[in-house]
């Protein structure tokens, strides 16, 4: 159907009750707002954030761990461009880079292994940060750099799984979601059979949707059609890159380097099972186990809401700092800072 004619039906959708969908993405979250999508929604449909964010789910302790490695034992930090403004408990690497830590941005993890091979004086910590998506990539520099024998590279392993998450939302009846739009690209690796537990185990619909205007309006269409004829299914919209059992290669590559293991989620706290640790055979690669830091205990700023918006419970401008004393260029949290922020998007494209 013809994109258009899809925007008037969704500007026009007539619901009987309203519904609150949540978004898992954050790149979903921007394109959204980004798109203008979300202008024409139909009256009572409200948009929910959730916790698909990875530099914003990332707790304080593990920035302050990274500072403490990187002044104490003398390591350059690699890490990705968004990461450099996101607050610790006591300051954050842009900062502590201005002071004469070494921090070097990089733009993709084999860039960090290319920074250990020109500094072989030097210890190279790459900040292993982010979802299904971008963790078989940090998968394949640890398989390099052993392939390479390269001894002075290391990773500090911060990477997530979504769909404990997604579970331990729904566990906690916090917030009432009558239907998902799940992320595309993470459902490119595991594939949309690893949501189907959302319609069999909780009976909610949910969609695999794309991030260009035409998947966020027909990916919505789809949610309120199913929710509307109270049919908890998960569909796959982005079928042009998703596929049932998603990227069997890329899992294996995955798996082959990591396993799973608790994590820490700012605002959800330990979810079981649901990040991704360094297996036996490449320890000597974790940051973690070649380094003892003295860390200072966290602290979170007492302010700032970004564990609530990321749980669903509140949007940025609940937040008394949003767009005030939390800004792009002064955050107090990590929801400002990041391009997948919800902060950062209500921020750029949100405001009325």
């Amino acid at each position: 159907m013809d994109i258009k004619k899809e925007a008037v039906l969704l500007s026009q959708y007539t619901l009987q009750t309203p519904v609150a969908i949540m978004e898992v993405c954050g790149t979903h979250t921007t394109e959204f707002f980004r798109t203008g999508v979300k202008d024409i929604f139909p009256q009572g449909l409200r948009l929910i954030d959730g916790p698909g964010c990875p530099v914003c789910v990332t707790s304080n302790d593990y920035l302050d761990t990274a500072i403490a490695i990187g002044w104490q034992y003398h390591c350059i930090i690699a890490t990705f461009g968004d990461m450099m403004k996101v607050p610790s408990s006591y300051s954050s690497l842009s900062k502590e880079k201005s002071k004469g830590l070494s921090v070097e941005v990089v733009y993709s993890p084999m860039d960090a292994v290319q920074l250990a091979v020109d500094n072989p004086d030097k210890k190279i910590v790459f900040l292993s940060i982010g979802f299904e998506t971008t963790a078989p990539a940090e998968a394949v520099c640890v398989l390099e750099a052993k392939k390479r024998n390269i001894k002075n590279f290391f990773i500090l392993p911060g990477n997530k799984l979504t769909v404990p998450a997604v579970k331990v939302l729904l566990d906690s009846g916090e917030v009432n979601i009558d239907g998902f739009i799940l992320p595309g690209h993470v459902s490119a690796i595991i594939g949309k059979k690893a949501w189907d537990f959302i319609a069999t185990d909780y009976g909610k619909p949910a969609v695999v949707a794309g991030f260009e205007d035409h998947d966020l309006i027909r990916g919505t269409l789809l949610l309120l059609n199913l929710i509307t004829h109270a049919n908890p299914s998960v569909v796959n919209e982005y079928t042009r890159v998703v596929r049932d059992d998603g990227n069997p290669k890329a899992l294996e590559i995955l798996y082959s380097v990591f396993k799973k293991g608790d994590a820490s989620w700012r605002g959800i706290g330990t979810i079981p099972e649901s990040g991704l640790l360094l297996n036996d055979d490449y320890a000597s690669f974790d940051a973690l186990q070649q380094f003892t830091p003295d860390v200072p205990p966290p602290k979170e700023h007492p302010g700032c809401r970004c564990g609530e918006l990321l749980r669903g419970v509140i949007i940025p401008t609940d937040c008394p700092l949003f767009g005030k004393a939390c800004n792009p260029e002064h955050a107090i949290g990590p929801c400002m800072v990041s391009s997948e922020g919800p902060c950062s998007a209500y921020y750029k494209y949100g405001r009325k």
